[in-house]
């Protein structure tokens, strides 16, 4: 399906921030400290439990990431934006890992349950994305997923009908 490996490291993660992955103006990560995982250890664009594609990645949590000291002074979690912000990223990036073409941006989400707060003392998250929908058209390429977020492997976020797509323009 794609030209391009199953898992990808920091170092490819930072490739793709800086356009050098999928090509100038296609879909393109956020360079640090808005990147939002770590490592993709598994994508595939026929996988998962709909078989259209899924996505695992991990981000490891430290004390000192930038978010901690303000979101709250006191009283440190990481912003539940941020973990969707990553399943958005996780997304796009399977479309582009899929060889299509655009620019990304997220479209929305159906529907957000935050069930448990990551805090400093965490050690991993990991993403979980399982793709409803993966369309490519002359006029239209989107991707519908759901995803969840695990902090130590307990269940943190899960999240329905999440879209991205990619434009040309």
């Amino acid at each position: 399906m794609s030209e391009y490996p199953t898992s990808f490291d920091r170092d490819d993660l930072l490739k793709c921030a800086r356009g050098e992955l999928f090509g100038a103006g296609n879909a393109q990560l956020p360079e640090p400290p808005m990147l939002m995982m770590d490592r993709i250890t598994e994508i595939s664009g026929d996988g998962g439990a709909h078989g259209k594609g899924h996505v695992l990645a991990e981000f490891d949590i430290k004390p000192d990431l930038w978010f901690f000291e303000c979101h709250f002074p006191g009283n440190p979690i990481m912003p539940g934006c941020l973990g969707l912000d990553g399943l958005w990223q996780l997304t796009g990036f399977n479309l582009g890992w899929r060889g299509w073409t655009g620019r990304g941006y997220a479209l929305g989400v159906g529907e957000i349950k935050l069930k448990a707060m990551v805090r400093p003392d965490a050690k991993l998250l990991t993403y979980e994305i399982d793709f409803t929908k993966a369309i490519q058209t002359r006029r239209l390429t989107m991707g519908v997923a759901n995803g969840i977020v695990k902090v130590d492997g307990e269940l943190a976020y899960e999240v329905k009908d999440m879209k991205v797509a990619l434009s040309e323009s």
